[in-house]
């Protein structure tokens, strides 16, 4: 997907004030949990093993809900890791420390030929 110029751009400026990490990286990040921050119809069409849905458009309204615990290791990732890094700097202005963003999301982990679940 193309993106435009002021989406890049903002992203661009939160990029500095998060961390990301790679797939492979990721894949040796034991006890974190794994948020996939899509929507609703990309979660159905398929995700990454072990992740839990929680969509950009409702992460910030019940993150707390669903991790109380603000030290809570938190990976977070979309579709090519542009809305996984707005999330991820999002919730650490929330006050959420332990939170990072795949880099290249969900078509990276395909580029690799890495296992999806499906419903």
């Amino acid at each position: 997907m193309k993106h435009n110029p002021a989406f890049l751009a903002l992203v661009e400026s939160i990029l500095p004030q998060i961390t990301e990490v790679t797939v492979e990286q990721y894949q040796s990040m034991a006890g974190w949990d794994l948020l996939d921050v899509r929507e609703d119809s990309e979660w159905q069409q398929g995700r990454l093993p072990n992740s839990q849905h929680l969509g950009r458009g409702i992460i910030e309204r019940d993150i707390e809900t669903r991790f109380p615990d603000k030290q809570s290791p938190l990976v977070l990732y979309c579709g090519g890791g542009y809305r996984s890094a707005l999330a991820a700097n999002n919730l650490q202005v929330m006050g959420y420390s332990k939170v990072v963003s795949l880099a290249g999301g969900y078509k990276a982990w395909l580029e690799r030929k890495l296992p999806i679940e499906h419903d």
